[in-house]
């Protein structure tokens, strides 16, 4: 067939700092899901956008273009509103868990499609897969029964949302051009916004343990998001948080799942919670249902996010009263002398938690149910000479010589007395 326009031509146009026009946008995604446009040719227009940048309009015709290459879900006939949340991703970052069901509390649909982790971040859906008997794959029938029934699902996304994306991220990923702004936010919004949520609030990390290390970067990623979500008529607000240190005292995959349902059971790390409720009151805000932090906190107290966390486990076949998977070696990482830990580097973690098993380097790669670090000492908290400040979890010791390697550098001990400061772990509300 005779196709509208040629790429070569498309590359030049932001090769040489012009705006692409939305016809152009609209063909050269399609053409590239069809197989017309070549992965070379994509990577040629990817590097030149990455080096270029792209204005807020054509980012915007690029994610619908996205969106317009598969299919868009349909909330509209659930009797609650609908709102959801996305992380960027971090050490630690378990928060999907127990604020899906806490927002669902307040008459609140969360209708929350995860991914499962790369690398030193960890996947909301290797998580809850530690849970025996639990699924992700979900029809879309099944998401949204389970909205109507119990107001919370997390689920694995469809192959038909966006899946020009699917395609894209892959060539970014071997092509240098992962960290182009522009495709981040398309890739991330394009799935988002196809998904059919009312309401979205982004949680956009920042620090060592982030995707973005730099918090002007990172705000730059948020801004472009929240005018997308907002161009595309979904109200979208993000919350700029801290990466620096892991969220609360866990990285992998049942330990997480364990640190969850503390939080939901009324305790848990002051970090998680805090994180939790401040992501719950912005997504209750944003779907209509304002709700104050104290009355949102007290449904962690109280059981009823309990309650939604058990229905919702058990919807989708896990059984929340099972024993979680245990690894079966441990190793301690001990303090060498008195005083105050100084710091804790999440990406050191992150790193250390995937080479013991929790995470993958290829999509294909098994992960362990139980591999991971514990952290027993916070930076701020005092610890003493041979006190345990981690324990490492994995089914296969032969791991653990490089996981300790990857936190050698990691943590130090300062003197006792010294202070130490604390961020907060909310930097920043962009909307």
């Amino acid at each position: 067939m005779n196709e509208a326009f040629d790429v070569v031509d498309v590359i030049r146009t932001k090769r040489d700092r012009a705006h692409l026009s939305a016809a152009q946008i609209d063909w050269v995604v399609d053409a590239y899901t069809r197989g017309v446009v070549a992965d070379e040719q994509m990577s040629a227009l990817a590097m030149a956008i990455l080096l270029n940048g792209m204005s807020r309009g054509e980012i915007s015709r690029w994610t619908h273009a996205m969106i317009a290459s598969g299919e868009r879900m349909d909330f509209s006939g659930l009797s609650r509103p609908t709102a959801d949340k996305h992380s960027t991703g971090g050490v630690g970052d378990k928060i999907t868990l127990p604020l899906a069901p806490l927002v669902a509390v307040f008459g609140v649909a969360v209708p929350q499609l995860s991914g499962r982790g790369l690398g030193h971040t960890g996947g909301t859906l290797d998580k809850l897969e530690s849970i025996p008997g639990w699924r992700a794959g979900l029809s879309n029938d099944e998401i949204v029964g389970q909205l109507e029934d119990v107001g919370a699902v997390i689920c694995a996304a469809g192959a038909g949302l966006a899946p020009a994306d699917k395609k894209l991220y892959a060539l970014r990923d071997v092509t240098g051009t992962v960290e182009a702004i522009p495709l981040i936010a398309s890739s991330i919004m394009s799935k988002k916004i196809a998904e059919g949520t009312g309401a979205l609030v982004l949680d956009v990390k920042v620090g060592s343990g982030a995707f973005m290390k730099d918090a002007a970067q990172a705000r730059e990623l948020a801004r472009t998001m929240v005018e997308l979500g907002t161009d595309a008529g979904v109200r979208t607000v993000a919350l700029l948080t801290d990466m620096s240190v892991p969220l609360g005292r866990t990285a992998g995959n049942a330990l997480e799942v364990r640190e969850s349902v503390e939080v939901l059971d009324g305790g848990g790390p002051a970090d998680v919670v805090d994180l939790t409720v401040a992501l719950a009151v912005e997504m209750l805000d944003a779907a209509g249902r304002p709700t104050g932090a104290d009355e949102v906190r007290a449904a962690l107290g109280d059981g009823r996010a309990m309650d939604v966390w058990r229905r919702m486990i058990t919807a989708q076949g896990g059984d929340p009263d099972a024993e979680l998977p245990v690894a079966r070696h441990t190793e301690q990482v001990r303090a060498r002398r008195d005083g105050v830990l100084g710091e804790l580097d999440a990406y050191a973690v992150g790193v250390a938690a995937w080479r013991l098993g929790a995470g993958r380097s290829r999509k294909e790669d098994p992960v362990q149910a139980g591999a991971g670090v514990e952290i027993h000492v916070r930076p701020g908290e005092q610890v003493a000479a041979g006190q345990a400040v981690m324990t490492l979890h994995t089914d296969t010791p032969e791991r653990f010589p490089r996981a300790l390697e990857a936190l050698d550098d990691a943590w130090q001990v300062a003197p006792a007395g010294t202070a130490v400061g604390q961020r907060p772990v909310v930097l920043d509300r962009i909307h």
